[in-house]
């Protein structure tokens, strides 16, 4: 009982317990809203929001590890697999074990996966504009989220 009589004399900025001032909240809520914005778009492209990011790594730069692509993505194997065989089973990618080390499975976009990519880039652009934020906004705050990310993973 103590400690609602101290939250209610608590001014609401320095409340450390109320939701309006958790960060992981805010994360939370804009990893959600950001995922929801893509949703539409990317359905009309075939794709879920996890296949659209294995995508984006692998137009970046094709014919990685499914490793490579878990640690870009920091997703596990066990994660990663399913989105995998269904881009694979969708005609956009092959997995093929590699001859080097059969132990590691490399992972290449077909035609169809690579030409996907144009038709990507005016999903960004919609998204972008709902934000209403420039370009340098843009960085400014994945910058500030890449450094929320990097200390977090310092357990890792």
């Amino acid at each position: 009982m103590a400690y609602i009589a101290d939250t209610a004399e608590a001014e609401p900025e320095t409340d450390p317990l109320l939701l309006d001032n958790q960060l992981c909240y805010a994360l939370y809520a804009a990893a959600h809203r950001m995922t929801k914005s893509y949703r539409p778009l990317l359905e009309r492209l075939g794709l879920t929001y996890p296949q659209y990011l294995v995508l984006l790594v692998l137009w970046e730069q094709d014919g990685v590890t499914v490793s490579e692509i878990g640690r870009r993505l920091r997703l596990d194997s066990g994660t990663l697999t399913p989105v995998l065989k269904r881009l694979e089973s969708a005609g956009f990618l092959l997995r093929t074990r590699r001859q080097s080390d059969e132990r590691e499975v490399e992972i290449a976009l077909t035609p169809e996966g690579a030409a996907l990519r144009a038709d990507a880039v005016s999903v960004r652009e919609s998204v972008m504009c709902q934000l209403e934020l420039s370009e340098p906004e843009i960085r400014a705050l994945r910058k500030d989220l890449s450094l929320v990310i990097e200390r977090l993973s310092v357990s890792d």
